[in-house]
């Protein structure tokens, strides 16, 4: 069996090859990919059994790159690889996706390569469902319906929700998705991490720049990743805003 390793640590993909290196049946596809879209071509081009992939990674992270996978005829089996820290072990349980959590020791890793199998999108939604569902905090992703199939959006890629009629539009570092969930149940779910603006908006708190009053009174929030657009503050969300903005 061909086992791919997808890793942004080095010493995660040495230790990781050395370990499958050492496994009867199993040979490690050198290189490794560093990213996810280094792990999508080299599926695409090698076709690895199995590939071991890193959750946590710049870019594409690895839920994303399971998405992908998941609209393929003939994708790899998959087992997720996390930190510690990363997802609450109980939601990976529930997801019914194979996982292995660092660092990895050789007798699970080699019951996961033999456990391996393909995800779906019913277990992807299983790791990023909202905590009233898993009881396991905030959903790390937000999933979106699009043309390429089910896109899943890190959280910390999110720049603002804004509701218009009866979709929500999220802008992301790649782009912009609709939703078909109440901007008041993402206000309550992430609450921690995006702050109301307007009675249709929520940005994320770290991606607030600056706040500036126009010369005829008006308010706007500049944010990381607008290119030096802004948004409307509401004068009803002013004092909280300035109030927030002097918390960071």
């Amino acid at each position: 069996m061909n086992v791919l390793i997808v890793d942004d640590e080095p010493l995660a993909r040495e230790r990781l090859s050395r370990m499958v290196g050492e496994l009867e049946g199993y040979s490690v596809m050198e290189p490794g990919a560093t990213n996810g879209e280094e792990a999508l071509a080299l599926i695409d081009s090698h076709k690895p059994d199995i590939v071991l992939l890193d959750i946590r990674m710049p870019g594409l992270d690895g839920l994303q790159v399971a998405a992908r996978l998941c609209e393929r005829e003939t994708p790899p089996a998959v087992v997720f690889c996390t930190g510690p820290d990363d997802f609450a072990a109980q939601a990976l349980q529930d997801s019914g996706v194979v996982y292995l959590v660092k660092p990895v020791r050789t007798e699970l890793l080699l019951e996961a390569l033999k456990k391996a199998e393909r995800p779906n999108r019913v277990q992807l939604a299983a790791l990023t469902r909202p905590a009233a569902e898993t009881g396991s905090g905030p959903r790390s992703h937000i999933s979106a319906r699009t043309r390429k199939g089910i896109e899943l959006i890190p959280l910390g890629q999110v720049v603002y929700f804004i509701a218009d009629h009866k979709y929500v539009t999220l802008r992301h570092e790649g782009g912009e998705v609709l939703l078909d969930e109440p901007l008041k149940a993402l206000e309550d779910e992430f609450g921690d991490r995006f702050v109301r603006i307007h009675r249709n908006a929520l940005v994320a708190r770290e991606r607030i720049e600056r706040l500036q009053r126009t010369p005829l009174g008006h308010f706007q929030l500049f944010l990381k990743g607008l290119n030096g657009d802004a948004l409307i503050v509401s004068r009803r969300h002013v004092a909280g805003v300035r109030k927030m903005m002097q918390q960071l």
